[in-house]
């Protein structure tokens, strides 16, 4: 289990690192620019879920691991030939940048339950969906504000609600299945209802629209 956790666990700070620093190079940031960014997308949702769960320091603090593979991510992506094919390629960026906020979203929504399980002195559903959502959501929104834009939680195909529905289904499933196959499930549910609202444009009411 501690391998599959720790496989997960890279190939989100990959997709979520690489979400941060595809998201500044849009906005023409320089490589510090680039890989802070890319920094605390891929680590700040997991800061938030320790410090809630009272472990302190958190994690990415006391491993370097995340921030140096999230660093490496940043960096590679802002290798000029990459760079470039990446920036001309509106469409190629689009899907990028979309597929690795969702492959994020998806694996650090079922960390932060699985962490919630094992380290909070309670685990009651609302807990650890709470914390499983803000695992998934915070790194996102900390990008998102530094950026200048409106976090992607509030405005972009069904966000938040793909990271709900994959904690529960996560918190559902540990009591009857093994836990990987919980935590395998449920991020795929995120992904899939990422997919599907981008594809029929699925959106909550806005205010605009009463």
């Amino acid at each position: 289990m501690d391998i599959f956790v720790s496989i997960l666990e890279i190939v989100g700070t990959v997709a979520f690192s690489a979400s941060g620093a595809l998201i500044a190079m849009k906005k023409k940031m320089d490589l510090l620019g680039v890989i802070v960014l890319g920094i605390v997308t891929a680590v700040g949702g997991g800061i938030l879920r320790d410090v809630i769960l009272g472990l302190t320091p958190p994690l990415a603090f006391r491993d370097p691991l995340s921030a140096i593979i999230a660093i490496a991510t940043s960096v590679m992506l802002f290798i000029p030939w990459i760079r470039r094919r990446m920036m001309r390629k509106e469409r190629l960026f689009d899907y990028s940048l979309f597929f690795m906020d969702s492959i994020g979203l998806g694996i650090f929504t079922v960390m932060g339950v699985w962490n919630a399980i094992e380290h909070a002195s309670q685990d009651s559903t609302f807990l650890l969906v709470f914390v499983g959502v803000l695992s998934g959501v915070g790194g996102g929104m900390i990008r998102d504000v530094l950026a200048g834009d409106m976090p992607f939680v509030f405005v972009k195909h069904i966000y938040a609600c793909a990271s709900i529905v994959g904690a529960l289904c996560c918190v559902l499933l540990h009591s009857i299945l093994p836990d990987y196959i919980g935590m395998l499930t449920g991020s795929t549910m995120v992904f899939l209802i990422r997919i599907l609202a981008a594809h029929f444009h699925w959106n909550l009411p806005k205010a605009e629209d009463v």
